[in-house]
């Protein structure tokens, strides 16, 4: 199995910065894709950001602009920095790694982290 740790949330007002953090840890693996989600009081869970292993990007419309999905392969770390945060970017943040387990037999996985709580508020 592939776990991840999150980290990097916080309080933060309107218009400040925060960086995420996702390490993933386990057996021999590869990666996909590595994503952030969020799931605010109330509502359902969202992409945020997602990033695959070809380098392709795509960002949730309302963070455009504001939000980078960046990885180091060396560490099988992604990150979400988070500029100009806004009261509607409070939420609980998670992370997601979807790829191969390449101890035989070789199986698709995909995990989620533990989720870190972003709250944007003056």
């Amino acid at each position: 199995q592939v776990q991840l740790v999150e980290s990097g949330g916080g309080l933060v007002q309107p218009g400040g910065s925060l960086r995420l953090s996702c390490a993933a840890s386990g057996s021999s693996f590869s990666i996909n894709a590595m994503g952030w989600y969020r799931q605010a009081p109330g509502k359902q869970r969202e992409l945020v950001a997602a990033l695959t292993s070809g380098g392709n990007t795509t960002y949730q419309d309302s963070v455009k602009g504001r939000f980078t999905i960046s990885r180091d392969n060396g560490k099988s770390t992604v990150y979400l920095q988070m500029n100009n945060l806004k009261t509607e970017d409070t939420a609980v943040y998670y992370c997601n790694v979807r790829g191969y387990i390449l101890i035989f037999p070789v199986r698709e996985f995909g995990s989620w982290g533990q989720g870190t709580q972003v709250t944007v508020s003056s």
